[in-house]
């Protein structure tokens, strides 16, 4: 990437052409929608975690019905939604303010809007990128315990 960098001539400008324009300004619209949806989802898991943990306190046979969440009681599932929530609501909030910063920056052709937008998209991805890489580490270690353990019989 540095070699890309370093071959473009100073003068190159980039032209924003009005088609350009309106891509970006459909995509800021279809990411306050998802980032709406994210929030609203982040919401019900914030809301669902601690009355999740309240009827586990409640009534402390319903853990049994967690599945594999029971091992770690009803604060460990209260915290376990809270930090799914939390999942929920980064990529949403990023979304938000790309959404919010593009469409100023196309409508008013606010350069350090727009420069903010991309600022946020490109934090997306890179938020997508590391769960993609722990997610694929921990299934090669799963797999790596699996073998290591004698596999499945």
């Amino acid at each position: 990437m540095e070699d890309f960098e370093q071959e473009v001539p100073q003068e190159v400008k980039l032209i924003v052409t009005e088609e350009m324009r309106s891509y970006f300004y459909d995509m800021s619209k279809w990411a306050r929608f998802l980032s709406v949806v994210g929030f609203v989802i982040a919401a019900f898991l914030t809301l669902g975690s601690f009355g999740i943990g309240a009827a586990v306190n409640a009534n402390p046979n319903m853990l049994k019905q967690l599945g594999p969440l029971a091992s770690i009681g009803a604060t460990g599932v209260t915290i376990f939604y809270l930090l799914l929530a939390l999942f929920f609501f980064y990529p949403s909030l990023l979304l938000f303010r790309f959404s919010a910063k593009g469409k100023q920056g196309i409508l008013f052709g606010d350069q350090e809007n727009l420069n903010d937008a991309i600022s946020h998209l490109k934090s997306l991805f890179k938020f997508w990128g590391i769960i993609t890489i722990v997610l694929v580490a921990s299934y090669f270690l799963l797999l790596l315990a699996v073998v290591a353990g004698g596999g499945v019989k």
